[in-house]
């Protein structure tokens, strides 16, 4: 089969590689669009330490089932599928309190690091365990599907955060984790939604997807624009969707006094915060990881229209062109928030 092979930093190849066999529990998917991610494109550059190639990244994806093993239950061949990007064991303590997000045996798909390597999506094939797919129904296409996993991170992170009917929240950060979290806060019941991000053209997005207030942080005084929205500095709830440290005291500072913060991006893997600011203004900071069970109404929601996933595609191209959608990622090309492929 052909795959799109990380070879070294900065480069694919793409090769002709053994099709995998799916074992007894695992199915075996014909992959028919595959999203790249933020984590693959930091990935790729060889910075992050999970993705040492040689590896065939891919975690957002889309297909039909091609067969099945015998254990399998409730799949056949044919089938609209879509999957976690968490192989999870389904046994251990975390597994069985449905935390399958904190599996103490957990892999992702499409990484590898020096403790595991499991090939992706950007291939032609990929097996997976049964018990991590999803039905996609009827009204959900595949390139919307290969951006299920991304809906579904921020929709786990608007879940375990108390966000209050009518509540203000403010996301910080306007890619495509941002923009799905927002949507996500507003079915969660979120009077006034604000976006923050130092691109002009995620905030067009942002609004065209039903923010009710953009800031540029780089190019206004937020404080006084919150002012001027909502006649206050800052937000009951702040969703965090960049991790760098900037935009963490960003969000601090955004989040009102007793108020809640939850941090979904990790791009920087230390930064320094007041610890006197958090304990004084007594502020609830959390951290929100990957997804536990919202695949399926996360499904449901894209299929109602209540979540919108086309928006944020920019670019649907073969897998042959693969190392250019990276290039264009990784140079920050204008427009971009996802490219999705189609091997």
């Amino acid at each position: 089969m052909k795959a799109l092979v990380h070879t070294a930093p900065l480069q694919f190849d793409l090769r002709d590689v053994p099709q995998p066999q799916p074992g007894e529990d695992e199915v075996l998917v014909r992959v028919k669009a595959c999203g790249i991610c933020g984590s693959d494109v930091h990935g790729y550059t060889g910075s992050t330490g999970r993705r040492i190639p040689p590896i065939i990244m891919g975690h957002e994806a889309a297909g039909v089932v091609e067969a099945v093993g015998r254990n399998v239950r409730d799949l056949a061949a044919g089938d609209r599928i879509t999957f976690d990007s968490t192989v999870y064991c389904n046994q251990c303590p975390a597994c069985r309190q449905g935390r399958m997000n904190l599996c103490q045996n957990r892999k992702v798909l499409g990484v590898s690091t020096p403790a595991f390597r499991r090939d992706g999506a950007m291939a032609e094939y990929v097996v997976v365990p049964w018990w991590i797919t999803h039905r996609l129904p009827d009204a959900v296409s595949f390139e919307e599907a290969a951006l299920i996993e991304p809906a579904a991170v921020s929709l786990h992170a608007a879940r375990i955060t108390p966000i209050e009917v009518n509540d203000v929240v403010a996301v910080v950060g306007a890619g495509q984790i941002g923009l799905f979290a927002m949507q996500a806060a507003r079915v969660k019941g979120a009077g006034i939604v604000i976006a923050l991000d130092v691109k002009e053209e995620r905030l067009k997005l942002a609004r065209q997807l039903g923010a009710d207030v953009t800031i540029n942080p780089a190019a206004s005084d937020v404080a006084a624009e919150m002012r001027r929205a909502v006649g206050r500095p800052d937000a009951d709830v702040v969703l965090e969707a960049v991790g760098t440290e900037t935009s963490v005291r960003l969000a601090m500072d955004l989040t009102t006094l007793g108020g809640n913060l939850t941090l979904i991006g990790n791009v920087t893997p230390r930064i320094q915060v007041n610890l006197q600011d958090i304990v004084s203004r007594e502020l609830t900071i959390r951290g929100s990881c990957a997804i536990a069970g919202e695949y399926r109404a996360c499904l449901d929601l894209m299929a109602s229209g209540r979540i919108q996933a086309k928006p944020l595609i920019s670019r649907i191209v073969p897998l042959a062109e693969g190392q250019a959608a990276f290039d264009a990622l990784h140079r920050g090309e204008p427009g971009l928030v996802k490219i999705v492929l189609r091997p």
